[in-house]
């Protein structure tokens, strides 16, 4: 998730709204130390994890058009929801990056400064939010208020016909 303080984050669908991507590690339970590697260079972020303990460097998420400012602070946050569990964060090391220009480089648009943090073509990841069933209270209350409605236009719809048939019968004078 990259925020500049507009979004918030969705706790019922685990953020998906506002997530730009992730993956799956199986982490309980191991004997050694997992790792992950998260790397901003060039606009493009990199998440890679080392799960197995062996060195060996997994892509997680590798997404470019990442714009983030300078001079802000790096954090982590979690939060468990209903499963309770512990993930110990035992060291963060940070590295500044020093990236030698080629000429390609070159020809391409300046960096110019970032003040917000921003992705470029974001509207573009949460097109299959459409797709995700409803959840059983919300399905529960449309079904509930649908047969409500039904009941009172079959209320209304007999009283209706039956002042039709009142009218509609001979009298004899």
């Amino acid at each position: 998730m990259v925020n500049n303080g507009s979004l918030s984050y969705d706790h019922s669908r685990d953020g998906r709204p506002t997530t730009i991507g992730g993956c799956t590690a199986l982490v309980r339970n191991l004997n050694h130390d997992t790792f992950v590697v998260i790397r901003y260079l060039k606009r493009r972020l990199t998440v890679m994890i080392d799960i197995d303990g062996k060195n060996e460097w997994k892509d997680c998420i590798d997404f470019p058009g990442i714009r983030l400012p300078m001079g802000y602070y790096f954090g982590a946050s979690s939060a468990t929801g209903d499963l309770t569990d512990n993930h110990d964060v035992i060291s963060v090391k940070v590295y500044q990056l020093t990236v030698e220009k080629s000429p390609g480089d070159e020809e391409e648009e300046e960096d110019e400064e970032v003040l917000v943090p921003s992705v470029d073509n974001f509207s573009m990841l949460g097109d299959d939010l459409e797709s995700e069933p409803m959840s059983g209270v919300a399905l529960f209350f449309i079904s509930f208020f649908s047969l409500v409605g039904l009941m009172v236009l079959a209320v209304i719809g007999i009283i209706v016909f039956q002042k039709w048939q009142e009218q509609s019968r001979k009298r004899f004078y």
